[in-house]
């Protein structure tokens, strides 16, 4: 058994390919097995986490996942702990065979049995057993029982730490969703523990998993998965870069910065997403960091008062066809379509955000410039969609995009050829041919304005260190994303994190 540490990049598999390789371990090991060594994590889980905890309750289903919780509630009265369980079948014929033994073992071992939850403080712990992963395969039929919706009310909204076995109960193993009529009322009072059994599940690290999971440990119950594909990988910590000591600002890129509109047009004024995209890229390491604001009034100074090492450049001065990596979109608003073509005909290296992408969502020439960009071999293209701005390119809700955020980074990345940053709690990174990974890091001190700029110009600074290549882009963007949410995660708590700070604390 191990907590996840983030830093090493671990597999993570659908609830098809999780029930395979149960089903090829339990035909390989004597009956019972699997759910007595789930049983025996959970319990050695539970009395670490809570050494001093008076009473332990175990809300437990009618399904295996219940019965790891049985097995579970057994070994814990075996060491001497007080447990009590209520379950959803009213006796062991209402359960499949190795929960059935799992009952007989608790009833055997003297575990009190209880149609309510029992009276616990905060010393105290619970088990959530109800649901598990039998839920993921048919999310609209789960038990029509009162006592379900009782106990996970309990669960969500007391002071009692909980531990979850395997998934957090209404949470959904392939998307991070939970399933209608599960979905808790608000946010969780007490610590949440998941202990994930056999494999990891994409759901518990993208969309509402991290919220539901919390801290997760894992336990493969001593199966191995050789064999089967992992729909996904948890993203791993980038390789620490290094600088020869004979290298010079021409060895790390020219990046431009093309975006800001003035607040002539609309009065809405956008000079600071450009001005912040550029930050980020120069403190990250680019050689050059050139700023192209798309503001007819805006001069040198605009620029210089913020970031003076950064170029001020009109946009007909850049040479895009020179070997510069374009981040265009950072508060572009409606003045980004008018350089979008060339943007899209001669950058080499291209990072795509915000307003670029809702233009491209619009224009349909602009989109058949996009996907043309595949079939240049000296082209490189990273789109970093919020779950809105991916719906408009796909043509979809944005809870359509939500809903299955793998594979609606998946399809952008196949219909437009490029790799693509579907941000959110737990970004997905997708490019063709590539498994696609999930961000482990960040949190909701990101959620300001102006960090998905800085999160632009911090790819834009990675990618313009690697051949221009789709392999390149896709390694270049797990890479900016793990960065720029692990600065998240080491922000102190006595300051507010904001975008310019942010971008400031990034290393080349």
């Amino acid at each position: 058994m191990l907590r996840l540490d983030f830093s090493h990049p671990q597999p993570l598999f659908t609830s098809q390919a999780t029930r395979h390789i149960e089903a090829a371990a339990a035909a390989a090991l004597p009956p019972c097995t699997l759910m007595e060594r789930a049983g025996q994590a959970t319990a050695r889980l539970a009395m670490a986490m809570a050494p001093h905890a008076r009473t332990i309750w175990l809300a437990c289903g009618s399904g295996n996942n219940g019965g790891d919780g049985l097995q579970a509630a057994a070994a814990l009265r075996a060491a001497g702990r007080h447990v009590v369980v209520s379950c959803l079948a009213d006796d062991a014929q209402q359960l499949p065979p190795d929960a059935r033994q799992a009952w007989l073992r608790a009833r055997h071992a003297g575990v009190e049995f209880a149609s309510q939850p029992p009276s616990l403080g905060p010393q105290d712990l619970c088990v959530d057993a109800l649901l598990g992963l039998g839920l993921t395969a048919h999310p609209r039929r789960h038990p029509a029982d009162a006592r379900l919706l009782q106990w996970l009310e309990a669960l969500h909204s007391g002071t009692t730490p909980v531990l979850s076995v395997d998934l957090p109960s209404g949470l959904m193993a392939d998307t991070g969703q939970f399933a209608p009529g599960l979905t808790p009322g608000g946010p969780a009072i007490a610590a949440r523990y998941t202990l994930a059994l056999l494999t990891l599940k994409p759901g518990l690290f993208t969309a509402h998993g991290r919220d539901a999971a919390c801290c997760v440990w894992f336990d493969d119950l001593g199966v191995g998965n050789a064999g089967t594909s992992p729909a996904a990988w948890l993203a791993g910590a980038p390789r620490p870069s290094s600088r020869p000591h004979a290298s010079h600002k021409g060895s790390y890129g020219d990046v431009a910065i093309i975006g800001g509109e003035g607040v002539g047009p609309r009065g809405m004024g956008m000079t600071g997403a450009a001005l912040l995209a550029a930050s980020a890229a120069l403190h990250a390491g680019a050689g050059r960091v050139l700023v192209a604001l798309l503001d007819g009034v805006a001069d040198a100074t605009t620029v210089t008062s913020v970031q003076p090492e950064c170029m001020p450049r009109r946009f007909e001065a850049l040479a895009l066809d020179g070997g510069v990596t374009a981040v265009a979109g950072c508060g572009g608003g409606i003045a980004i379509a008018a350089v979008l073509e060339p943007i899209l005909l001669q950058a080499g290296r291209l990072v795509l955000d915000a307003d670029a992408l809702n233009a491209i969502a619009t224009d349909g020439a602009m989109a058949r410039l996009l996907r043309a960009r595949a079939s240049r071999t000296d082209r490189a293209t990273v789109l970093t969609p919020h779950p809105l701005e991916a719906a408009r390119l796909l043509g979809v809700e944005t809870d359509a995009v939500q809903a299955d955020r793998l594979a609606a980074a998946s399809e952008l990345a196949a219909r437009f050829h490029c790799a693509v940053v579907l941000k959110g709690s737990g970004s997905v990174i997708a490019a063709k041919g590539h498994t696609p990974r999930i961000n482990p890091t960040g949190n909701a001190r990101l959620a300001t304005a102006g960090t998905g700029d800085v999160l632009a110009g911090l790819l834009g600074a990675r990618l313009a260190a690697v051949p221009a290549t789709l392999d390149a882009a896709f390694e270049a963007a797990c890479s900016a994303c793990w960065e720029h949410g692990a600065a998240a995660d080491h922000w102190p708590g006595s300051s507010a994190l904001t975008a310019l700070k942010l971008a400031r604390t990034l290393t080349a």
